[in-house]
């Protein structure tokens, strides 16, 4: 069976992202001593999705790995991934974008024509 990896090719940054993820959250399991079996049911996934998870897999959801890490008490920081607060890039090409001046239209207060 071809595996997850050489099906569907990650950029290496983001196959990092994962594997250390997956090894975090395995790290995270057994410094809580928690049994794979025991972790898998509490977050209502199966054994074998849970070992894909502590291995990086591209093909799980991320509900699933949410899942893992509510049950970890780790899920805190998920919701802030893609936070448009911490959106450097977006908020710079936002930033190019503002005019150099604003002009008001007229009849509008304090607008052309209001002079």
């Amino acid at each position: 069976m071809m595996s997850n990896r050489s099906r569907n090719p990650l950029p290496p940054p983001v196959r990092e992202v994962l594997d250390k993820l997956g090894a975090d959250i395995k790290s995270a399991r057994l410094r809580r001593r928690v049994r794979a079996v025991t972790l898998a049911e509490r977050a209502r996934i199966s054994r074998t999705t849970l070992h894909k998870i502590e291995r990086g897999d591209s093909g799980v959801s991320m509900g699933k790995y949410a899942s893992v890490l509510h049950v970890l008490d780790l899920h805190a920081g998920v919701g802030q991934l893609a936070d448009r607060s911490r959106d450097r890039r977006g908020l710079d090409v936002m930033e190019e974008r503002l005019p150099q001046r604003v002009r008001l239209p007229r009849g509008y207060p304090g607008g052309a024509g209001d002079r």
